[in-house]
């Protein structure tokens, strides 16, 4: 099966087409950047898989839904809903957080493993997993020293560009990946190969309200 992964969700545009059988990488990009998904992804999307031919030979997508950057989830969900539509092919959204932490979960040493990635103003998307992949709580917003708390007080692997705020706030020496600010997108690719179809399309996960909202009358107040 050949799986076409996108992320857009943090500081980074990340493409990757792999095949499943055998376990191989077709193709992969990645850049890191703050701003400017929307005009990087689609050339990276046409340059992994070899033009619009190349799509007529995936068997299935997969997405990052965030928590994350809203305009970046915003644009990775687009692309893929729109390629999806396009190709006719399966869609699976995967969680930052879980693509964030697989490649320290394959590491099998029975270790559990939180992904933190920065909320700002001292607040992190925070989860945390067991070796098996299992999320131990729910994804939530907490602030770092509530993040450290939940982490406990055994040694875990903290993964995510909000991991050196959870340890500065622990009492607790954890191990922080390095190079873990955003997923990888051949890992991204091996989870939505292995998720189940879902019936309908991903929805964003931002897991708190936008910064910035519009006045509640839609409209902006004379001054």
């Amino acid at each position: 099966m050949r799986v076409l992964a996108i992320d857009t969700a943090l500081a980074a545009c990340s493409v990757a087409l792999i095949d499943t059988s055998p376990d191989r990488v077709i193709a992969r990009a990645s850049l890191p950047m703050e701003r400017g998904h929307a005009e990087a992804l689609l050339p990276m999307i046409d340059q992994v898989v070899g033009g619009s031919a190349g799509l007529n030979g995936i068997d299935r997508l997969a997405v990052t839904t965030g928590p994350g950057s809203f305009t970046g989830i915003r644009v990775g969900l687009s692309a893929a809903r729109g390629l999806s539509l396009a190709t006719r092919k399966p869609l699976v959204g995967v969680t930052t957080l879980i693509a964030l932490v697989a490649p320290a979960l394959a590491l099998t040493d029975g270790r559990a493993v939180a992904a933190a990635i920065d909320a700002r103003h001292g607040r992190v998307f925070f989860q945390i997993f067991a070796p098996s992949g299992l999320g131990l709580v729910p994804a939530r917003v907490l602030t770092a020293k509530e993040a450290a708390r939940m982490a406990g007080e055994g040694s875990v692997r903290l993964v995510g560009s909000g991991a050196a705020i959870v340890q500065e706030a622990s009492k607790i020496k954890h191990e922080i990946v390095p190079d873990s600010f955003a997923p990888d997108p051949v890992w991204l690719a091996r989870l939505g190969a292995s998720a189940p179809v879902p019936e309908r399309l991903p929805r964003p996960v931002y897991l708190r309200p936008a910064d910035a909202t519009p006045p509640a009358s839609g409209q902006i107040p004379r001054v």
